[in-house]
């Protein structure tokens, strides 16, 4: 009698303990949304859809990206200011922020999600934290040429074996460090690799690390699993005929997709989407769309393809099948479209219409618009599956 009594005594202070709005939350189920303008970002559901929470102090994020950690619960934002957000998604807080550098465009977490890296422009440079504490344990300054200099660093992600991979903008290279140790990480340069690499990406098995380049056609690629054979520099030809279009915004190579044996990417000043047969890493096709290209983004089953625009077309989106490699739809979602995210199994894609101040939410089947949420001046949209993809 009196042991009932005491659990029923204990069951009732527990419960009366809690917020009376706690609420149980799956972290498989949720995503990031970056409002810019305010440093602001949005945690939100990607089933119902809904948003959860706003949370704010974020810093610059104009050119925000986000990780999380393996086990879904905290994301990392990487801020335009130098800003390292360590942030749990099922508390909606700010869980630590620093000021890591004067100015970063980038980061990844580790294979085994215990270290974060953070590609930095100012000054040029990668360094390595703890994905706990965000202790620093190690910097890499981007040193190239006989002067000593410091370039920018792009297209920094994560590939297997406990390695980063990153290109340097003015320095002309690809690095390869291994993090086994992320005291004493050991860097692996290569060197001439083509001019202006601007961006990159890792194909989803984590074989292949492509870099873009900007300063003459043709992309930089390494083979990660042969890395001793260097870099191949591939389709040098495409476009050179062509007229040059200023570029209005860099396309994302984070966007490329690849799906089977295809290597679809976003022409730079062209307002092409190139397909490159991944066997022989040679372009056989280009596919006419409504602008220049700046993220180029696969349907998880790699059915569908996605194509945003820089300005003055960035208020279309356009949809290219790849059974034929016919666009089969053009939507008009809004002024500037910035950025899609699929949901895990791509039934839906969520669009950041930053000029209208809302996130809109498109059935992948039938190209209906099922959803919209408000959202100030929302940029890019990261979902939480993210967290088991190599190289995102």
């Amino acid at each position: 009698m009196k042991l009932s009594y005491s659990r029923s005594l204990l069951i009732f202070l527990l419960s009366s303990a809690l917020p009376g709005h706690a609420e149980l939350r799956a972290t498989g189920d949720i995503g990031v949304v970056i409002e810019r303008e305010t440093g602001s970002i949005q945690i939100i559901n990607t089933t119902k859809p809904a948003s959860l929470s706003r949370i704010e102090g974020l810093g610059d994020l104009s050119h925000a990206s986000v990780v999380f950690s393996r086990d879904q619960r905290y994301a990392y934002a990487f801020g335009r200011d130098g800003g390292l957000t360590k942030i749990d998604l099922l508390q909606d807080k700010i869980d630590k922020r620093i000021i890591q550098a004067g100015n970063s465009i980038g980061g990844a977490i580790s294979q085994d999600g215990k270290v974060i890296a953070v590609s930095n422009y100012t000054p040029g440079g990668v360094k390595l934290f703890d994905a706990v504490t965000l202790e620093q344990l190690a910097e890499i300054p981007a040193i190239y040429g006989e002067d000593n200099k410091l370039s920018k660093v792009v297209g920094l992600v994560d590939a297997p074996g406990q390695r980063f991979v990153c290109s340097l903008f003015e320095g002309n290279e690809i690095w390869l460090i291994d993090a086994k140790n992320p005291r004493q990480p050991v860097v692996k340069k290569f060197k001439d690799i083509g001019k202006q690499p601007y961006d990159a990406l890792l194909t989803p098995d984590g074989h292949y690390y492509g870099a873009g380049l900007f300063g003459e056609k043709g992309l930089a690629l390494l083979d990660l699993w042969q890395p001793e054979k260097g870099v191949e520099h591939i389709l040098q030809d495409y476009g050179k005929d062509d007229e040059q279009m200023p570029v209005y915004k860099m396309p994302h190579l984070e966007g490329w997709t690849v799906a089977g044996v295809w290597l679809l990417v976003p022409a730079v000043g062209l307002h092409e989407v190139l397909v490159i047969d991944t066997r022989e890493w040679e372009l056989v096709k280009r596919i006419p769309v409504a602008g220049q290209p700046v993220f180029v983004t696969s349907r998880p089953d790699g059915r569908q393809v996605w194509v945003n625009f820089a300005f003055p077309d960035n208020q279309t989106v356009q949809v290219i099948d790849l059974k034929d490699f016919n666009i089969v739809k053009t939507l008009q979602p809004g002024k500037a479209v910035l950025h899609m995210e699929f949901s895990p199994r791509g039934e839906s894609v969520w669009l950041a219409v930053r000029d209208e101040d809302r996130m809109m939410v498109y059935d992948t089947e039938t190209f209906q618009e099922t959803a919209r949420l408000s959202a100030q001046k929302p940029s890019g949209i990261f979902f939480t599956d993210r967290a088991n993809r190599i190289g995102w």
